[in-house]
């Protein structure tokens, strides 16, 4: 059996019925303890994303927490995540992927909110939050055990799955496909068992580079940089897409109705029939789009713990934000693009970022293959190189709770984190996406457990709100008259 076999079954294992339904479970239950609060106070928490709290106690603003939360989150599953996906699970899997972002919403809130009721202040007077602390100071100390838990794959997920491995490999790959047909006789190299390009090495070093730069710096420059950089690459890409939708417009209607129908359909493929072809779809969507928004791993909460606010339903409504943008904006009118372009069709035998770029040529074939194509470069590196940003300091923030914030420990983390991006390039796709999956539902397991048993917190905390809320609205209308 080949390694790459082994994960595969490991994968398997973990992605289960039972997760997808716990996470599914999760998200339903919070939409009903909360009153559907994801769609009543939407538009209230898009306002409260760009509009500051006055006064509020922590280390950067809502809006920057927010942007270190989406580097880490818009990143190559928006782009190869729901390609993959669709390439695996048929167009349906966009359509699971939609639901369990919807439903996500409602877990993101429960995590900004419990972030900011739970954290705690440093030595320095840093302030620190996430999972781990809302398990022990939430759950009770009895339960420390499994904040270490979720801390230790914390750890992982940020080494070897979201945040090096997964990220580089996709800007490298980018990178290949849209240089490498300009030097064809560019020399390879055997690393790890595999020919790696020239061009391959020259992008990893460089973003190796850059990143190192930014990581040595800490949570501010990281803040600091996502903050220009994120808002910035994301109006660029969602106006590309909405250039392709627009320019195909007669065709969505067609692809919206194969996605509906395909998450229902009892044939994915030639291989895939009955009822494993819908559970082929679920598996696929559902994955996908948690390792894109993240939505119940937990790892939002770590970067609104340090969000200049005093509210926790405020900081809550911000941090849904991230879903609402990521998955339900920018990963659907991807998966619309993909579709629409046809590059996730099996016979084509295209992967990865090569799906995405193939159906955006597909999409724009009036114009030079190459503007597409180097559109869609330029925006999977800004987006994964933020998001490598952004998970090194989620998984330092896991490591500072399992040692106890040793200043010298988070220090010789950065170097390894900066080793695992540099050797990210010559990790083989499959492999890189196997071992993301892995990380993400262990991670997962313990934040769900915590956010099931303070749903009750988040219910009253959020009953509150509504009741501060309407009666400012009381006081406002009395003023008025």
């Amino acid at each position: 059996m080949t390694f790459e076999e082994i994960l595969s079954k490991i994968d398997d294992a973990v992605w289960g019925i039972p997760l997808i339904v716990l996470i599914l479970a999760c998200g339903i239950w919070l939409t009903v303890r909360t009153r559907g609060l994801q769609v009543r106070y939407l538009g209230r928490a898009l306002k409260f994303m760009v509009k500051n709290e006055e006064g509020g106690d922590g280390d950067v603003s809502s809006f920057g927490a927010l942007c270190t939360a989406l580097s880490a989150t818009i990143g190559t599953g928006n782009i190869v995540g729901v390609a993959t996906a669709i390439t695996i699970g048929g167009p349906g899997a966009l359509f699971w992927m939609e639901v369990a972002a919807f439903f996500g919403m409602a877990t993101k809130y429960a995590e900004g909110l419990l972030a900011i009721k739970y954290r705690v202040t440093d030595e320095s007077g840093n302030k620190l939050g996430g999972p781990f602390y809302y398990i022990e100071n939430g759950m009770g100390r009895k339960w420390k055990w499994m904040a270490k838990v979720f801390a230790a794959l914390g750890v992982c997920v940020g080494l070897f799955g979201i945040g090096t491995f997964t990220q580089i490999n996709g800007i490298t790959s980018a990178a290949n496909n849209f240089f490498g047909p300009m030097f064809e006789n560019q020399p390879t190299f055997n690393i790890f068992g595999s020919n790696i390009t020239l061009v391959t090495v020259i992008a990893g070093v460089i973003i190796t580079v850059c990143a190192a730069l930014v990581i040595i710096g800490g949570i501010k420059r990281i803040s600091s940089i996502s903050q220009i950089v994120v808002p910035f690459m994301a109006i660029i890409y969602v106006l590309t897409v909405l250039i392709i939708l627009i320019c195909n417009v007669d065709k969505i209607p067609a692809a919206l109705s194969e996605i509906v129908t395909s998450a229902f359909s009892f044939e994915i493929n030639e291989v895939a029939g009955g009822i494993l072809g819908i559970l082929i779809a679920m598996k696929s969507g559902i994955s996908r789009g948690i390792f894109s928004n993240e939505a119940g791993l937990g790892s939002a909460p770590i970067a609104a713990a340090a969000a200049k606010t005093n509210d926790p339903v405020r900081q809550g409504l911000v941090t849904m934000t991230g879903t609402f943008i990521d998955t339900i904006v920018i990963c659907t009118m991807t998966g619309l693009a993909v579709v629409i372009g046809g590059g996730w069709k099996p016979d084509l035998g295209l992967e990865g970022v090569a799906v995405t770029t193939h159906s955006f040529q597909e999409c724009l074939s009036f114009m030079p293959q190459q503007i597409p194509a180097f559109v869609l470069m330029v925006c999977l590196v800004f987006f994964a190189f933020t998001t490598i940003l952004g998970w090194n300091y989620y998984s330092e923030r896991c490591l500072a709770y399992l040692v106890g914030g040793k200043p010298i420990v988070t220090k010789i983390y950065r170097w390894v984190y900066i080793l695992a991006v540099a050797i990210g390039p010559y990790m083989t796709v499959s492999a890189v996406w196997t071992i993301a999956d892995i990380f993400n539902g262990l991670m997962a397991i313990p934040n769900i457990v915590a956010l099931l048993a303070l749903s009750g917190v988040v219910a009253k905390e959020t009953m509150d709100y509504t009741k501060r809320v309407k009666q400012e609205k009381l006081d406002a209308k009395r003023t008025a008259q």
